[in-house]
This record gives structure tokens, C-alpha cells and sequence, in this order.
């Protein structure tokens, strides 16, 4: 440790360290993507703490059966992991360790390793066994006394035993958290091919029936049919009331008479109709084949969900996740309860584990009692703002019931164009259209706003949108200011009654001139309001912005073939220049689900003495059996130590011991198709932007016109810390750095640190926002609670 860690880190670390007691981490019960980065995570922190870390392979069974099963793990023993799918330390189901006696194996089978302190990673049976095993502990202990096993120094010693959880599943079926390990890689792969059927659906106008894994939760099935615009969902907690088969082929018909080629319904594999009676893929594919004689083919995906590399989501949660149960466990005491390590917001938090496996069990009854209503909500507000904003986008009330409301909508894209611009642009129009509004669409931002490039957009205009990158609608960096009155006069000619921007620091700025502009033109009196969408992720008053995740997975996708092409070359350290402007996010998040040794951003300055020290860390690591190393630099992180000269740096200094290589990415950092979480994200945050427009419209509407010139009318709708928060534009100014583009204040710079630790560095780790133990009721009813989640 360096001598200037905290007080705080000081006494943590020696009392864990002091104690002698071991951490053991096991992956129990089903797989998942994302295991391995969160064993990783465990291993590294618990040695950085200066604790000894045992694998525990096979699950409980390894538990039981001892021996070699146990093993103390090294630095070294998790490099290479990160972006591995699956569980290298292996799972298995364990009869035995439902039983007392081999409970009390597993028990001594700890105690003679020194393990105390155990971290979990599994759903909720193995969570729920590992607190069967904490409230027997002091027993078996007492009972291998008895047998002559241990003596009473090793029981006291170790009299109590510690559970921390973190849950690997990708039915996201665990409540207590917004996502579970697994769950965003479960979706790139369910998306992927949800994506390549449709071209060849539509290639032969067919109707696919997808089935996709949830047997007691329609998360996956849910969020893929928002993900892809599937025509139809059914999942466990929602079933389709009576007649639901007619409502089901009028929809299909319908759409195919407005000339649409393909039809996508999903199906979790625990639907079920109001009945409880399951409702299965070829059922759904008859019906279809026998009412309209379509063209129908079924795709089950199995384990192909559980399957694949994890994706920068995923690595960067069960990083999170790891350090903070390691954190947990230094602080656990006799009193504490068993807990799990959660993510809320984009915050971890510890929550106990008996609350969330209750609530857990509550959904499974509320929906064996046919209380469908109730098991959504105990799902919490994210899956129930999920199913709501699914059936106001998927199904259009015909014209005679469509509300009117007189008032006109503008939408544009504004500034770079960004992975999941389109999926916000197609939930903002049919959002309006359903709530009676006229939907202007403008092309290339301001440049067609002055020009007048504006055109009604239908609701079947924005069809298919979702899944396609870039911005349909065309985008520019240029700015209104100039050419207000132009602009003026556009509103005043097409009747403008509000303006939604979906864009970067360009829309902000635009936003800002826009409400300046009031002033001098009263036409920019009316509800303005902006949604985030950069991969720079650099907009004041939003810690997330539409396009960033699908940034992160292709610079990690990269780093992933780079690092592969290492391994066989060995001691080569790659040297990859990312996008962002002067904001490090991508660098330090990619450089965290990369497992990158360095990421140089803007942010936190660094000098030659610093390039210096991070040579001789790689010139070290080289000498091990790790014989690669991975650098990454923002592209504005310093005038003069460039790309170029870090290159040639590098070069000079690791001449005879390795060799380096550079890589500039460029533009497919902006490129292709948007993520599940882009495309959930820019979905559900573009249609609340769109309700705020609604209610604004209403209170501002007086004596035959709108007009609103205060503040809280032209608003940046943004994710702070927990919730969705909508902030006038004039009150982010305090909060930005104009000249450099970026938020003064950025969440992320607390996860740097954990990037340094994983890598090996000797620094010293603040633990003052590590995650405080919360109750699960708190989760569920906090009325401005907004998650993140996908």
C-alpha cells in the first residue's frame, strides 16, 4: 500500500488482513456471462486487501468434496478470464449440501483452509443454500468438535461465517437488483439474432415465433420485443386475457396489410395465458399458420442465451460487483446479516439477502395466485415502466379512438450521430401520436430546421427504426444562434408547439441558445426539451447518454481480437487511441472491461514520471506469465504526449524485454448496430421526454396558444445517480466546463481506481462511497424511481 492510503482504507485492510481468515469465492447453479469477471474481481481485490483468495471449483460440490477442489488462487490464475463466457471454476447441482451431514463437510472443509469469508456468485437457490450455511455454521462447528475433527481454538477462531452474494443469472429474476450478471450478454445474443432473422423474413414475408429462456420471469422476453419492435410478447407475469388469439391475428393482419414484410413474436419459455396454462411456441406458430395461413417458422434459443463472450456491460457490473463484495466482507461482523451486492442506478449497493429472496418468491406466488397486476409490481417500477411503454409503441389505437390534442411536435437529431438516436426518435413519435399529437420530423438537425426540411412522420414511418445505427433523420453539428430568426420563423409558419433534440454537447448548446433566444423571438416560448445521445457520454446533467454502451462494446470487442493476436505472439503491449473528446469515459470504462494495465484521459493529468512508472509496470508484468500488456488514450487526454509519442515512448523503453503496437479507432466507435441497452434506454427515456412535453403542453396552453418562458420549460432529461431527472438547461450551466465540453463533476472517476487495482498498480482506494446495506422494500417504493436498467 502507498503511504498516503486513507485512515479509513488503513484500519479496513488491517483488520481483514490481521484476521487470517481466508476469502473462498464459488459459481454455483446455472452459468452466466459475466462470472468470470466477477471472480476475477474477488481474487484480485481480496489479495490487494492482503487476504488469501481460495477457488472453490464446482460449485457446492466442491465444497463437500474438498481436496483438490479448494485451491488458493493467484494474481496470475484470473488473467486471460475477463472475456471468457461461462464460469472457469466451474458449476455444479449438489444433493449432498442440502443435507446437515454434508453441510458439516463443506464446513470443515473451510475451516482447514482458513475460508471464513465466503463470496457466492449464483441465483437464488444458491444464494438462499449460502444462508442455510451461515445460520448452521456455529452448530457444525460444534458438531466437528464433537467428532474430533477440529479443536475448540480453530472454532473460535472461526465462529462465525461470512456470506456475501452477487447474483449470476440471466433470467434477471432476482428482485433486490436492476440487473443480474448475464442478463445484457443474454440480450446481445438474443438480439443478434432476432437481427439476422429479420432479413431473411423479410426476404420471404414470414412471421417468426422466437422462444427465449425465463421460465418464472418475461425480462428477456420483454426487453428483446422492445429491443427489436417484436409485434407480439408473451411473458409469465403479463398473461393475454380471453380472446387474446383473435386480438393476436387481427394485429398480424393488420400489420401485414400496411406492407410490412415480417412479423416477430417472442415468447418466454414460462408464458402463460390467464389460466396458468402455458402457452409454447409451436402453439403460437399453428395458430398463425391456421387462421392466416402465413408463412411461419419457430426459433428456440436454449443455451445459445448463456453462450458467447460477456459484454462490456456485463464485465464492468461484476467488476463493480466483486470489488464491493470484497469490501462487504471486510466490513461484515457477527451482526451482519448475509447480503447481495446490487446495482441500483448506477450505483452498487448491499441489500440483505433474505429480503430479496422473499420478495424474490412473492413475484412466484403472486403469480400462482393469478395476481398478474401484483407480480409486475413486485418485479419493481423499471419492468413495469418496460411492459407499459412495450404496449403504447407496439399496438396503435385505431383512428376513431385516437385522442386529439391540436398541438404540434417537433423532433431532431442534433450534433454526431450515435447508436441508438433511432430507437429514441421512434419511441418519441408514436409516443406523441398516441397521446393525440401532431409529429414533425426534421432533417439534419438545425441546417433543416432553417431551411424548412420538415415533414410530417407517421406512426408506420418509424417502423423498424429500433435496431438500425446512425440517425435516420440525418444530423449536424451546426448551431440555431445565428440563424434564430430563420428558425422563428419555421415554428411560427409549420404552428410549432414543442421541440424534443436527441442528440450530444451540440443539442445542449442548442437547447441553451434556443432558451436564450426567448427573449428576442416569442415563437421559442414553448416546452423544449433535450434526451442525451453521444458516445462521448460528455452531457452535463445525465451520468448516461444513448450511443455510449454500443461505443464501449465495439472498443471492447477490439481490445478482446487485440489481445487475442497477443498471446501468441507474446511480450507486445498495444496501444489503442479512443474516442470521447476531452472526456475519458470510454476510455476508463472500455479500459475496465478490457482489463486494460493503463487508460490516460483528460481528466486526471498525468506526466512523464507517470508514463515513466506505467513502462516499468509492464516491463514487470512481462517477466511474468502474463506477456502482453494493454494501454488505452483518449483522444484529447494531452496536447503533447500523443498517441504517437506514447508509441514511440513505449518503444524506446521496453526495447529488448517487448514490443509495442498502436491502434487508432476511429469511427466504428460510432458505427453499427445500437446495443439492447442503447436501444432500451433511448426507447423508454425518449417516451417519458415525450410525456413531459404533454404535461407542459397542458399547463402552458392558455387562450388559444402555448407559451412557457420559465426555466423548468426547456429541460435536459437525464439519469442522475438513480433516477430520471428532468433540469433546466440555465441551472447545468454551473455545472459545465464550456471550454473543454464536459461535466465538471463525472460519477465515473470513482471506478478509475478499481481499473488500477485489477491491473496491479500499488494505490490507495477510498472507501467512503462503498455501497451501504439498504432494505429491498426501499427499492420498490420511491416514487421517482427511474432505473437505468435495460
Amino acid at each position: 500500500m502507498e503511504e498516503d492510503a486513507s485512515q479509513s482504507d488503513k484500519k479496513l485492510l488491517e483488520n481483514f488482513s490481521g484476521s487470517g481468515k481466508a476469502i473462498g469465492v464459488l459459481t454455483s447453479g446455472g452459468d452466466a456471462q459475466g462470472m468470470n469477471a466477477a471472480v476475477r474481481a474477488v481474487v484480485r481485490m481480496g489479495i490487494y486487501a492482503g487476504s488469501k483468495v481460495y477457488f472453490i471449483h464446482e460449485g457446492y460440490q466442491g465444497m463437500v468434496d474438498g481436496g483438490q477442489h479448494i485451491v488458493e488462487a493467484k494474481w496470475q490464475d484470473v488473467s486471460s478470464i475477463l472475456q471468457v463466457g461461462g464460469t472457469v471454476i466451474g458449476s455444479a447441482r449438489c444433493k449432498e449440501f442440502r443435507t446437515r451431514e454434508g453441510r458439516k463437510q463443506a464446513a470443515y472443509n473451510l475451516v482447514t483452509h482458513g475460508i471464513s469469508n465466503l463470496c457466492v456468485i449464483g441465483g437464488d437457490g444458491s444464494l438462499t443454500g449460502a444462508n442455510l450455511f451461515r445460520e448452521d455454521w456455529k452448530g457444525l462447528l460444534q458438531e466437528l468438535i464433537s467428532d474430533g475433527k477440529i479443536d475448540t481454538g480453530t472454532a473460535e477462531k472461526y465462529n462465525h461465517l461470512n456470506i456475501v452474494g452477487m447474483v449470476g443469472s440471466i433470467d434477471n429474476d432476482f428482485c433486490g437488483t436492476d440487473m443480474t450478471i448475464g442478463t445484457d450478454s443474454a440480450l446481445h445474443r438474443i438480439i443478434e439474432v432476432v437481427d439476422a432473422i429479420m432479413t431473411t423474413a423479410q426476404s420471404h414475408q414470414r412471421t417468426f415465433v422466437l422462444e427465449v429462456m425465463g421460465r418464472h420471469c418475461g425480462y428477456l422476453a420483454l426487453v428483446s420485443a422492445l429491443a427489436c419492435g417484436a409485434d407480439w410478447v408473451f411473458i409469465p407475469e403479463s398473461p393475454p386475457g380471453d380472446g387474446w388469439e383473435d386480438q393476436m391475428c387481427q394485429k398480424l393482419s393488420e400489420n401485414r396489410a400496411r406492407m410490412k414484410r415480417l412479423n416477430i413474436i417472442i415468447v418466454s419459455e414460462g408464458a402463460i395465458d390467464c389460466n396458468n396454462k402455458p402457452i409454447t411456441s409451436n402453439l403460437i406458430k399453428d395458430l398463425v399458420v391456421k387462421r392466416l395461413g402465413f408463412d411461419t417458422r419457430v426459433t428456440i434459443l436454449g443455451h445459445v442465451q448463456r453462450g458467447g463472450t460477456p459484454s462490456a456491460f456485463d464485465r464492468i457490473l461484476a467488476s463493480r460487483m466483486g470489488v464491493e463484495a470484497v469490501l462487504a466482507l471486510l466490513e461484515a461482523s457477527v451482526t451482519t446479516p448475509a447480503c447481495v451486492v446490487s446495482l441500483f442506478g448506477n450505483q452498487a449497493i448491499r441489500v440483505p439477502l433474505m429480503e430479496c429472496v422473499q420478495m424474490t418468491q412473492e413475484v412466484q406466488k403472486a403469480m400462482d395466485e393469478k395476481k398478474f397486476d401484483e407480480a409486475v409490481k413486485l418485479r419493481g417500477r423499471s419492468f413495469e415502466n418496460n411492459l407499459n411503454i412495450y404496449k403504447s409503441l407496439s399496438h396503435r389505437k385505431p383512428d376513431g379512438e385516437q385522442p386529439s390534442s391540436n398541438f404540434t411536435v417537433a423532433v431532431l437529431n442534433v450534433g454526431a450521430p450515435a447508436a441508438g438516436m433511432n430507437a429514441a426518435v421512434r419511441s418519441a413519435v408514436r409516443t406523441g401520436i398516441s397521446q393525440g399529437h401532431k409529429m414533425l420530423a426534421v432533417t439534419d438537425g438545425f441546417d433543416g430546421f432553417i431551411k424548412g426540411q420538415i415533414k410530417e412522420i407517421k406512426w408506420g414511418d418509424v417502423g423498424g427504426w429500433v435496431g438500425q445505427g446512425g440517425s435516420l433523420l440525418g444530423t449536424k453539428r451546426t448551431l440555431p444562434a445565428k440563424d434564430a430568426e430563420a428558425i422563428a420563423e419555421q415554428i411560427r409558419l409549420r404552428n410549432i408547439n414543442a421541440i424534443m433534440l436527441v442528440g450530444g454537447f451540440e443539442a445542449y448548446l442548442g437547447l441553451l441558445e434556443l432558451s436564450t433566444a426567448r427573449t428576442t423571438y416569442d415563437e421559442f416560448c414553448i416546452p423544449m426539451v433535450m434526451v442525451p445521445a453521444t458516445v462521448s457520454n460528455n452531457v452535463p446533467g445525465s451520468d448516461f447518454s444513448i450511443g455510449a454502451d454500443t461505443a464501449l462494446n465495439a472498443i471492447t470487442d477490439t481490445c478482446d481480437r487485440i489481445k487475442q493476436s497477443a498471446s501468441g505472439t507474446k511480450r507486445r503491449v498495444f496501444i489503442i487511441e479512443t474516442m470521447g473528446g476531452y472526456c475519458g469515459y470510454l476510455a476508463s470504462m472500455s479500459g475496465l472491461s478490457a482489463g486494460a494495465d493503463v487508460a490516460y484521459i483528460f481528466e486526471e493529468k498525468f506526466d512523464i514520471r507517470e508514463l515513466q512508472s506505467n513502462v516499468e509496470h509492464l516491463t514487470g508484468k512481462m517477466k511474468t506469465t502474463v506477456q502482453r500488456g494493454l494501454v488505452l488514450r483518449n483522444e484529447n487526454c494531452s496536447e503533447n504526449y500523443t498517441t504517437d509519442f506514447i508509441y514511440q515512448l513505449y518503444s524506446e523503453e521496453g526495447k529488448g524485454v517487448f514490443d509495442c503496437r498502436k491502434n487508432v479507432l476511429g469511427h466504428m466507435q460510432q458505427g453499427g448496430s445500437p446495443s439492447p441497452f442503447d436501444r432500451n434506454f433511448g426507447t423508454k427515456i425518449a417516451a417519458k421526454a415525450m410525456q413531459w412535453i404533454s404535461r407542459k403542453l397542458k399547463e402552458t396552453y392558455r387562450e388559444g396558444r402555448v407559451f412557457a418562458n420559465s426555466p423548468d420549460s426547456a429541460c435536459l432529461l437525464g439519469m442522475r445517480r438513480r433516477t430520471l431527472v428532468y433540469q433546466p438547461v440555465a441551472e447545468l450551466k454551473d455545472e459545465t466546463d464550456f471550454q473543454h465540453r464536459i461535466p465538471k463533476e463525472q460519477w465515473w472517476l470513482k471506478l478509475r481506481p478499481l481499473m488500477k487495482i485489477l491491473a496491479k498498480y500499488k494505490i490507495s482506494y477510498d472507501v467512503s462511497d462503498a455501497g451501504q446495506m439498504e432494505h429491498v422494500p426501499r427499492l420498490h417504493t420511491q416514487d421517482s424511481q427511474q432505473s437505468i436498467t435495460i
